[in-house]
């Protein structure tokens, strides 16, 4: 069993004149193929005037990462850092990276992606934006 951090972020277009984007972090254990036990779930919101960039992306992660209380290899999907090579994006991490792998990564990154994206869908509605 090793543990993971998958993270999903919703949001990377304009509403209204910024930019209002959640990421949502997944701490689990798991196997190659299966899920054992999520273990905490971390969600933040960012809003920038600019489009997100890979930099901000990392920080947003990072930012959102640092809250929990949980030791894992942060994993993304590779379109989430805008397809870069994985050398790359692992050299501007502070923790380990990667991109995900097996089945187990691919079903907490589903996890992650529910929350971020209804979780953003409730921020909009709370802030009434349209």
């Amino acid at each position: 069993m090793f543990n993971i951090i998958a993270v999903d972020i919703s949001g990377r277009h304009k509403v209204k004149d910024y930019y209002l984007m959640v990421c949502a972090a997944v701490a689990a254990s798991v196997t190659p193929d299966h899920v054992e036990k999520v273990n905490q779930i971390n969600i933040r919101s960012f809003r920038n005037d600019s489009a997100p960039d890979v930099p901000m992306v990392v920080s947003m992660i990072e930012d959102t990462v640092s809250e929990m209380h949980f030791d894992g290899t942060i994993v993304t999907e590779p379109g989430d850092m805008y397809n870069k090579p994985q050398w790359l994006i692992d050299s501007m991490f502070s923790t380990e990276f990667k991109y995900e792998e097996s089945l187990s990564e691919r079903r907490c990154m589903e996890i992650a992606h529910h929350v971020s994206l209804s979780a953003r869908k409730l921020l909009l509605k709370e802030l009434d934006i349209q």
